[in-house]
Parts: structure tokens; sequence; C-alpha cells
């Protein structure tokens, strides 16, 4: 599925569209160069959900957790982990048992992701748009429809 925004406003209502397909235990990696809106997208991700709490790039912290909203968000920020091994050490995925896990720079870790996960990819074009693309692996991807949202 390819959508294509124009601005952080549509980048964000990506995200607060998706958000009404996600379920708990999802983990959504996000990819794509620093400033290609994978922020925004988290942001919209977690209005969608609910979550009142202003979304904010969690690079210095690794981890930021929302609560508040239907499901509780986890929005991870790897692009400073050294290896796989730091991965497990922040205990990502059995934190996020009854969450939904959203990873920037999810490109680095992917490798070690449980076989369900959507990849969400975004590259910025000459013109300045973002071309997003997300793909779902895994069982729990084949019975939700990207398409319906965002018609």
């Amino acid at each position: 599925m390819n959508i294509t925004s124009s601005s952080e406003v549509e980048t964000r209502s990506a995200g607060r569209r998706l958000a009404s397909l996600l379920r708990p235990n999802d983990v959504v990696l996000l990819c794509g160069e620093l400033g290609s809106g994978k922020t925004a997208f988290v942001a919209g991700l977690a209005e969608g959900l609910g979550v009142e709490d202003q979304v904010t790039s969690p690079s210095f912290v690794l981890v930021r957790r929302y609560q508040g909203g239907f499901i509780p968000l986890i929005h991870a920020d790897v692009y400073r982990l050294g290896s796989l091994n730091e991965l497990s050490d922040l205990d990502l995925l059995d934190e996020a048992d009854d969450a939904i896990l959203a990873v920037e720079w999810g490109d680095a870790v992917e490798s070690a992701m449980p076989g369900e996960y959507l990849r969400v990819q975004f590259e910025v074009e000459e013109n300045g748009l973002r071309r997003i693309s997300l793909v779902g692996h895994g069982p729990a991807w084949t019975d939700r429809s990207l398409e319906d949202v965002f018609e």
C-alpha cells in the first residue's frame, strides 16, 4: 500500500487513520531518513489511539511510553543502538505485550522482530512530497485492509 503526503498534517493524518487497524501487541517499524516524517506519523498514531500527550521524538531517551489511549503506545528510537543485543536489553517486545510498539529506524532491528509486523517506509521525493509505503508481514496482517483505511 502506497500513499503520498505533501505536509506534516497529512503525514499525521495517515498515522491517525492507521490507528484504527492496530491491535495490542502490534509492532510498527518506521524506516526512512532523518526528517522524512517518522515522528509525525507516530504523533498521528497516538492521536488515533486517543493519547492526549504531545508525542516527541525519543531520540535521546530511546523509549517513550504513552498511556491514556484505547491501547498504550510505546515509541522507540533505535538509531543510537550499537547492536541487536542492546535491543534485547530494552525488553521492548516483552513490554509491548498489551501495547502498540512503534520503532523509528526500524530497518536497523527488522531482523530481530517477530514474524508479524507492519513496515512503514518513508521516502522524500525531490519535490518534497513523502511517499509512504506500508507492508504487513505475517498472518496477523492478512485480514487487515490497509486499502480501506487509506481510500
